[in-house]
């Protein structure tokens, strides 16, 4: 196999949203980068997962980064200049193009691509930036507590770079570089023994992880588009999980919080008012009409006849995988359960063309079509299985439930850390799990981010930078979604290059206050908020 050898500061594994915001924070501090992406896209979860931002409800006035709002101002700013919106949409300051419920901005994956090339671009064109893609790890030199290399290699190519640095970050969507590098990480569930968690079990459980989903994009339109019937069709259509109180092929499922069996519609492009859309999840989960909850592209949006109708990205209860994890197993089982969940997804969609019930008596809705093109693939499906679990560092700090949890914490709001690094709000939100557990859902506070969770007990020159920092398997529940994962990788980012201007191991800026507060001052100075604000008279 070919093999190159490259040099850089700071490396970064992975360009999902941890790695891309890593990346713009060190770059910022004057830091030369080489990134690798196995995928075909960067922006992991918001464009080869293609799922649409998870955010709390005051994400529009405060408590995300400058650099996070920069993306959210970046897609909207794209549609208004490039998409035919209706005069009313395009002076919608919240714009929402495709007005869906779970998210006040939901938008097609590849707009989310553009920006994020573009905010990148001017380091590419400086050669400050090097952008290895599609790579991925298979390989690491380790010298005592350091990481000194990564091998990488192409994903469709037999060819192999080994990619020496100061610093490494991982920022894969599973941390695959911990084993690589002999770094030492847990998965699953810890027990409740080590925790003191009151929804964790009794006994660890390594190998029961949430549900991944490959999810999908569909529009509506006339004629009959069925695919063929799935070889393991009739397996998917019988599946009757233990919790679910139906077939897993159904519109029925497990409200999340409440664990009844409630009944979603489906109701393809509805004719509603994209501005009277409302998508804050404190006043409702929007999921009733499955079809307006993840919307992408809402037709009323844009100038009539732009869209043959609506697009809708599915990522519902249905398409969750959860028959084995798909790490922390040999490689044979892993890409079986891969297999397995792009199998779910295709037999849920053809239930839906041929069985679903319509709210007219009828079954089936052979008009829906799979939007490949929205993906960024030829086999319809989304580049990448959408990952909601990592393994996750032994870390300086481990954030556990208690710590923010509503039903412990009450009206004293999540601890607050001496080393905060930013903030997250989302409630803990679990999926089922592989070991056969249903949802968990968690009342949480607003809580912020500690910089312990970043550093390994040992490692001196890896950072964590998305779903592999030091959480238990329930608090990744409230610290996986979109904005905490780029916060959690800028401050990765600017750590590496705070630790380079003064030859400090990561570890050392925590241990001492004055080394603390000077790195806390620049993520101040960056625009990351440390500290929810203090609000009086609610």
């Amino acid at each position: 196999m070919p093999a190159t050898e490259k040099q850089t500061e700071i490396l970064i594994v992975g360009g999902g949203l941890g790695g891309i915001a890593a990346a713009l924070a060190a770059l910022d501090a004057g830091r030369s980068v080489i990134m690798t992406e196995q995928y075909d896209w960067l922006g992991g979860q918001l464009t080869s997962q293609a799922v649409p931002p998870d955010e709390h409800s005051w994400v529009e006035q405060m408590a995300i980064t400058v650099r996070y709002r920069a993306l959210r101002d970046g897609i909207r700013d794209y549609y208004r200049r490039h998409y035919p919106l209706t005069e009313r949409s395009r002076t919608w300051r919240e714009l929402n193009p495709g007005a869906g419920w779970v998210s006040r901005l939901c938008h097609e994956p590849r707009v989310a691509v553009a920006v994020i090339d573009a905010m990148l671009a001017p380091y590419r064109a400086s050669r400050r930036l090097e952008i290895l893609q599609p790579y991925g790890p298979v390989g690491a030199e380790v010298e005592g507590d350091r990481v000194r290399a990564v091998r990488l290699t192409h994903r469709d190519e037999e060819t192999e770079i080994t990619v020496a640095a100061s610093f490494v970050i991982d920022a894969t969507e599973t941390g695959d570089l911990l084993p690589l590098t002999g770094t030492e990480f847990v998965t699953g569930f810890e027990a409740q023994s080590e925790t003191g968690e009151p929804s964790a079990p009794s006994e660890a459980q390594p190998l029961n992880m949430q549900a991944v989903s490959i999810c999908f994009a569909v529009d509506h339109v006339d004629g009959d588009h069925t695919i063929d019937k799935p070889a393991n069709y009739d397996f998917w259509r019988a599946y009757h999980p233990s919790f679910w109180g139906d077939r897993l092929l159904s519109w029925r499922a497990p409200h999340p919080r409440t664990l009844e069996i409630v009944e979603r519609s489906f109701t393809p492009n509805p004719d509603d008012d994209p501005l009277l859309v409302n998508a804050d999840q404190r006043l409702s989960p929007g999921d009733t009409n499955l079809w307006t909850f993840r919307r992408i592209a809402a037709r009323r949006n844009f100038v009539e006849g732009t869209y043959d109708s609506d697009i809708t990205l599915v990522n519902w209860p249905m398409i969750d995988y959860f028959e084995g994890p798909v790490f922390g197993v040999s490689e044979e089982e892993a890409q079986r359960h891969l297999a397995g969940a792009d199998e779910l997804s295709r037999a849920v969609f053809y239930w839906m063309q041929t069985e679903a019930p319509r709210s007219d008596g009828g079954t089936g809705f052979p008009g829906l079509r799979l939007r490949g093109d929205i993906t960024g693939t030829q086999h319809g499906l989304a580049q990448a299985p959408y990952i909601r679990e990592a393994r996750r560092i032994k870390a300086a700090y481990t954030v556990v439930e208690q710590d923010l949890s509503l039903a412990v914490r009450g009206d004293k709001g999540a601890v607050r850390y001496r080393d905060t690094v930013g903030v997250g709000m989302y409630r803990i939100d679990l999926h089922p799990s592989t070991g056969g557990d249903t949802y968990i859902d968690v009342g949480s506070c607003p809580f912020e981010i500690p910089l312990g969770t970043l550093l390994p007990q040992r490692m001196t020159n890896l950072l964590p930078a998305g779903k592999n920092i030091g959480t238990t398997h329930i608090t990744n529940g409230c610290y996986r979604l979109h904005p905490v994962e780029w916060n959690i990788g800028e401050a990765a980012g600017a750590l590496a290059a705070f630790c380079l201007d003064r030859s400090l191991p990561s570890q050392a800026v925590r241990e001492r206050d004055d080394r603390l507060e000077d790195y806390q001052a620049t993520l101040e100075r960056a625009g990351v908020e440390l500290r929810w604000p203090e609000i009086a008279g609610y």
